[in-house]
């Protein structure tokens, strides 16, 4: 049974970015992790956001969705993370096998990762009101010979453009991977590590990132002026959007170029 949110915490709900294309994505059915206990240190619960009721509705029939479970070799088991107040929106590819089998997004490796480039805390990261966390494909689609499978397709079109609209205070989306960038970038048909070097044509509202996975050293071996400049920026802007600490809002940044 999905866990309640107590009468004294705004909703979860789902979310996701701010772009128009579509391409792909997988199916659903959510679990709330929704913190208990934590305390964010940051001040990202604007009390002018109020929750839209119609949300809880929908998020009821993503969690019955049962549109692709014919497909899904684990059974479905969508994972999503939201609420209307939140104004960092994730938006990854699909849960991978520890993820579906924990029910928490990013509870692996590559949250770890993903949490240390952004410069947050778990308690942070795991609370909705802060953190929406919409992958393209909301469960986990399998193992193909070269790893994970890609999202499956039935999702998106189903549920993702009713998700975002309802997100109405995102302020940064975080656009991890191939599938989530070709849906919410432009231009589409570029390569990760394209569409990653140039992460200051959507900024300060979007920023392409390369998987956090930790089968991604290579890249990041191969490509060390993402955490030389991309990481500390986003962190920066992570901390302003959250109203944390931050030295400076860097929303206006020189264009560098890189060495093919």
């Amino acid at each position: 049974m999905d866990p309640q949110p107590s009468k004294n915490s705004a909703p979860a709900t789902v979310e996701l970015a701010t772009r128009t294309p579509a391409r792909t994505g997988p199916r659903l059915r959510t679990v709330d992790t929704t913190p208990t206990g934590d305390s964010s240190p940051w001040s990202c619960h604007p009390k002018d956001v109020i929750p839209i009721e119609s949300l809880t509705s929908l998020l009821a029939s993503v969690r019955a969705c049962t549109i692709c479970a014919d497909e899904l070799p684990s059974g479905p088991r969508p994972i999503v993370q939201a609420d209307e107040a939140a104004p960092i929106l994730i938006v990854g590819q699909a849960p991978g096998r520890k993820v579906h089998e924990s029910g928490i997004p990013f509870d692996d490796a590559s949250g770890d990762r993903l949490r240390q480039w952004m410069g947050i805390e778990r308690s942070t990261f795991y609370d909705p009101r802060c953190v929406a966390i919409l992958p393209m494909g909301f469960c986990f689609p399998g193992t193909g010979p070269s790893g994970d499978l890609p999202p499956r397709p039935e999702c998106a079109p189903t549920w993702r453009e009713k998700l975002l609209a309802r997100l109405t205070n995102v302020q940064l989306t975080l656009v991890i991977g191939h599938y989530a960038q070709q849906y919410h970038l432009s231009p589409p048909g570029r390569s990760v590590t394209d569409a990653v070097a140039a992460w200051r044509d959507e900024w300060p509202t979007s920023v392409a990132l390369p998987h956090p996975s930790p089968r991604n050293n290579i890249w990041l071996a191969r490509n060390p002026w993402f955490e030389a400049e991309l990481v500390p920026a986003l962190q920066r802007r992570v901390a302003v959007v959250l109203g944390g600490p931050a030295s400076a809002d860097d929303d206006h940044l020189a264009p560098t170029v890189h060495p093919a």
